[in-house]
């Protein structure tokens, strides 16, 4: 599956920090995937990480990818505990030959329209619009879109369930990221479960 076709399956890729006093990982996606949030994006930013993804991963209808990638070794890594999709926060020639030699599916960060070009030019069309609202917010996308007519986003940092609606209104936006889905501390599958059914009719 291509990052096109990943982006297309969910309106909101929940992107989570998951700690290791955190929620069984399977129980975690089971109730996002059950609630129509298929793609889940773990952020590698815990020590948990990576086993946390490789358990969420083996839930049947997850499409897991591993966030936060910062180097080649990183991706090399996530890819092996079964990451579907890497994204990362930024794109450097480093990991981005790295991401395509690999053949998984990439979503780089961008913020600007160096970083977009940086991109094309590997051969990339598809961009995580990062940090989204301290870049400019939907105005600054929208000004980005001129010229990138062909690029499409996943704009991601400071987007709100409230504001979520508006950026997926725009058509290069194909989804969004969301931290608010799962929220720091909030274990609840209940809860989690409505936040997430919320947020999969946005589109």
């Amino acid at each position: 599956m291509n990052i096109d076709a990943i982006m297309r399956l969910s309106p909101v890729i929940p992107v989570l920090v998951i700690d290791e006093d955190g929620p069984d990982p399977v129980e975690l996606a089971e109730t996002l995937v059950a609630n129509g949030l298929r793609v889940i994006e773990v952020t590698l930013r815990t020590p948990g990480a990576l086993a946390a993804m490789t358990a969420m991963a083996g839930v049947s209808g997850a499409v897991v990818g591993a966030g936060t990638i910062l180097d080649p070794d990183q991706l090399l890594r996530a890819i092996d505990a079964g990451a579907k999709f890497i994204v990362s926060p930024g794109l450097t020639e480093r990991i981005g030959r790295a991401a395509i030699d690999s053949g998984v599916a990439y979503l780089p960060g961008v913020a600007n329209s160096g970083d977009i070009m940086r991109g094309m030019e590997m051969g990339l069309d598809r961009f995580k619009f990062f940090p989204a609202m301290a870049s400019g917010g939907l105005p600054a996308l929208k000004a980005l879109c001129g010229p990138f007519y062909d690029a499409r986003f996943c704009p991601t940092g400071g987007i709100t369930r409230g504001t979520a609606p508006e950026w997926l209104a725009d058509p290069a936006v194909l989804c969004v990221g969301g931290s608010w889905v799962v929220p720091k501390g909030e274990w609840s599958m209940a809860k989690i479960g409505v936040l997430a059914k919320t947020a999969a009719q946005l589109r």
